[in-house]
């Protein structure tokens, strides 16, 4: 990583940007753009434009505690694509945290933030 850049990902992959950057906030509600950032290995600009378009379109809210954004996700709201109709926001977040809970050691155990 050159001047806090993340090194960009040659290829494809399985799931967006907005996915990922969804994932990362729904693990941390509290988490600030640098962090999702690194986490996501995407700039921090590219987090901040992900963030507005998932507000704007009713996925994602925050509000303002102190000098931290805390932000809450819409669980019920139905993802965009007309091949997902049907599929919510819980239940893609149900698949993605629970591999982020396996890749931490956590397995079928109550993740301990709740």
């Amino acid at each position: 990583m050159a001047d806090g850049v993340p090194e960009p990902h040659n290829g494809w992959t399985f799931l967006t940007n907005h996915a990922r950057v969804l994932a990362s906030i729904a693990d941390n509600h509290s988490a600030r753009v640098r962090d999702i950032a690194a986490r996501c290995r995407l700039t921090e600009r590219a987090v901040q434009k992900i963030i507005v378009d998932l507000e704007q379109n009713g996925y994602l809210s925050h509000t303002r505690v102190g000098r931290v954004n805390r932000y809450s996700i819409d669980p019920d709201r139905v993802l965009r694509h007309p091949a997902e109709a049907g599929l919510t926001v819980a239940s893609l977040l149900s698949v993605l945290v629970r591999d982020e809970d396996e890749r931490r050691g956590f397995g079928d155990h109550v993740r301990p933030d709740t």
